[in-house]
């Protein structure tokens, strides 16, 4: 039982040290172990509390000291672990970063990009591959034109979408011969080779990448109404093992051949 106490009380205090790392600069951090290592836990709270000028940040801090006091961590320890927390949050927040995207009616609480702002960029920072999948596509202009500068620049376009249905696909018009036409240079896909138990399944798939490093992934088809006037929603994610891994992942599908160039 008291083992269990003190994983408990170990589980607060790394709590409080999360809340902290993510509220406050990592120089500030560095000023609070800094103090930690001069004072110790029982003392804390007064030391502590006047070196931030917040009252959210004060209460995080004292949340902090409360948590300490329950524990056996030494000054030193939690100096240590204030500072490998913040060095691992300000990494990953460097090298990832995630987007609310939405199109549709908006509210004054939230804000979020729009989808064809989205799209756009992840179009624009291409310079090497971009793979963009989608059910439908019509011709919308903005994108038409990035594409075909994306392209300009030397970047390699690939194009997953849904077949017609005189194609085998589902839908009655042959998006894929008009993007081949808009968009001449892209590689452009198609799922035809079905196998149980996908035999009646479709190109449902929305998501944009490039580079490996940047991925948009929505509920919008490329048409002017999931552009302007449906509601749509999406997330936008730069660095990370997301867009590479859904990079590798649609790659993949050419490799093994589970979808093939049209």
């Amino acid at each position: 039982m008291r083992h269990s106490s003190k994983a408990f009380d170990m589980e607060k205090l790394l709590d409080a040290v999360a809340a902290l790392v993510c509220l406050v600069s990592p120089d500030k951090v560095k000023a609070i172990s800094s103090r930690v290592r001069l004072t110790v836990a029982h003392g804390s709270t007064s030391v502590l509390s006047d070196m931030v000028g917040t009252p959210v940040a004060s209460g995080v801090v004292n949340q902090l000291v409360k948590a300490w006091q329950s524990t056996d961590v030494s000054s030193d320890e939690l100096a240590s672990m204030l500072l490998a927390a913040s060095h691992v949050f300000t990494k990953t927040v460097a090298e990832q970063s995630t987007e609310l995207v939405w199109t549709g009616p908006t509210t004054p609480f939230v804000s979020a990009r729009r989808t064809e702002q989205a799209l756009l960029q992840v179009i624009n920072t291409a310079r090497t591959t971009l793979f963009i999948t989608s059910f439908v596509a019509y011709d919308v202009s903005s994108i038409v034109k990035a594409l075909n500068e994306a392209s300009a620049r030397g970047v390699q376009i690939s194009m997953l979408l849904e077949s017609s249905s005189e194609h085998g696909g589902s839908i009655s018009i042959d998006v894929i011969g008009k993007m081949k036409g808009l968009v001449p240079s892209a590689h452009i896909y198609a799922w035809t080779k079905k196998v149980e138990p996908f035999l009646e399944g479709c190109v449902h798939a929305k998501v944009a990448v490039a580079d490996a490093n940047t991925c948009f992934i929505t509920s919008a088809n490329l048409t002017g109404f999931a552009m302007e006037r449906n509601m749509e929603a999406g997330i936008l994610i730069s660095g990370g093992e997301i867009p590479r891994l859904l990079s590798n992942h649609l790659y993949a599908l050419i490799d093994t051949k589970v979808v093939s160039v049209v």
